[in-house]
């Protein structure tokens, strides 16, 4: 069974929002500047959270199968939107297009050919495979819920 997340509007507030899952719970927000309360992360920060978690995560296991001496793994996100002709990575030609940065620093005695093999591993963490597989999202409204 796929696992349930709920957001829940924290009426007091003007954008906050009450995050729970099974065992856990915490507030999102938007700044200040945006308009809300700084009372949490904003959803942008919860989605670089979610990938790079999910890349350390992966890293680890993966080195740890292989016996490698990975001691230590940090991830360093940001997004932008940039014009799609100052992206040198990216595929469009035209238009903005999401940009998320993704720097990864690792402490270990790991050879060039493992520092390569973790980069492509870093590429196959079921977050990032999710937001770069072009996932399909199906909403519904239930009223009175």
């Amino acid at each position: 069974m796929p696992e349930k997340v709920t957001v829940q509007y924290l009426p007091d507030y003007t954008y906050s929002q009450l995050l729970t899952a099974e065992r856990h719970a915490f507030v999102s927000d938007e700044p200040q500047e945006a308009g809300g309360d700084d009372l949490g992360p904003s959803p942008y920060e919860l989605l670089l959270w979610a990938l790079g978690s999910c890349t350390a995560m992966t890293l680890l296991m993966y080195a740890r199968r292989k016996g490698w001496d990975l001691a230590e793994v940090s991830i360093h996100l940001t997004h932008d939107r940039v014009h799609a002709q100052d992206c040198q990575d990216c595929e469009e030609e035209t238009g903005k297009v999401e940009l998320i940065r993704r720097d990864i620093s690792i402490r270990g005695q790991i050879s060039e050919e493992q520092k390569e093999r973790l980069l492509e591993i870093a590429n196959l963490c079921p977050v990032h495979k999710t937001l770069t597989s072009g996932s399909k999202i199906v909403s519904s409204i239930l009223v009175g819920a």
